[in-house]
């Protein structure tokens, strides 16, 4: 009975043909992360420039920050009590504005 049974079958062409595109599909994905990768480790570094800090800012007795932001030339600081405070970038108050 053993002798009937093909002691080793050959593949059909079609799973040799999927080896192959699978192949080729696990070498394209390869490359393109490789790219991506390159890509964000040479070129993001320079690109994000820091805006330019005050070295120190004072804001009024009582109030607590509650979020920062940076413009070009200022500083805007909102506080817990809904004011906003624009800073120059000397470190100088130069807006006060309530919002309620």
């Amino acid at each position: 009975m053993s002798d009937m049974m093909p002691s080793d079958p050959a593949p059909p062409p079609e799973v040799k043909f999927l080896k192959i595109l699978t192949t080729t599909l696990a070498g394209v994905m390869i490359f393109g992360l490789l790219t991506i990768i390159f890509l964000l480790v040479t070129r993001l570094p320079g690109a994000t420039k820091l805006p330019a800090l005050p070295a120190a800012i004072t804001l009024p007795a009582g109030e607590k920050a509650e979020a920062v932001t940076f413009g070009r030339g200022f500083t805007v600081v909102v506080t817990e009590s809904g004011r906003v405070l624009v800073y120059r970038p000397d470190g100088g108050l130069a807006q006060d504005v309530a919002l309620k």
